[in-house]
């Protein structure tokens, strides 16, 4: 018993510090999304949300799958894709795909896709992946910055944005 004492501590602590960055890491990787335009306006003050952080994907990268639901009991939504990478301590967002979706028994697994995402079949199997991962986890309701700050575009890229020009000297 004093052997596995230890052992069973240590593996609390690290679960707790998982769940930690976890939930500091959901309202940054929103708020990144809406400073970029990809959430709607919504008429409530909160939505619902659900994610799940994968590291098999894409090897040798952190991705972030993102589910925003049309509203708490609603079998449709967007899904995004979002790298995470850490610098100084705070992750860094580099949203890579975005898709709407239907939950239905017509689609691919149960996944039917309104708007299609960027990159294909496997992009989509991905998707389709992390959206069945997502419904068997609870959902999350979470206030969206309809403002945001400088704070919140700092370390969050996307896709979708214009490439800098540089001046020739």
């Amino acid at each position: 018993m004093k052997r596995i004492l230890p052992g069973l501590l240590l593996f609390m602590i690290c679960a707790a510090q998982a769940q930690n960055r976890d939930a500091d890491l959901l309202p940054r990787a929103i708020n990144c999304l809406a400073a970029k335009g990809f959430l709607p306006p919504s008429k409530s003050a909160q939505s619902t949300f659900g994610y799940l952080l994968d590291e098999k994907s894409y090897p040798g990268k952190e991705t972030l799958y993102i589910v925003d639901y049309a509203n708490p009991s609603s079998l449709d939504g967007s899904v995004f894709t979002i790298f995470v990478t850490k610098q100084d301590r705070h992750p860094d967002f580099d949203i890579q795909n975005n898709a709407r979706f239907v939950l239905s028994s017509g689609g691919t697994d149960g996944v039917s896709f309104v708007n299609p995402p960027l990159g294909g079949t496997w992009t989509q199997k991905h998707l389709v992946s992390a959206i069945q991962a997502i419904e068997k986890q609870p959902r999350f309701t979470s206030s969206i910055n309809s403002q945001p700050t400088v704070d919140s575009l700092d370390g969050c890229r996307s896709y979708s944005d214009l490439p800098i020009k540089r001046s020739r000297k």
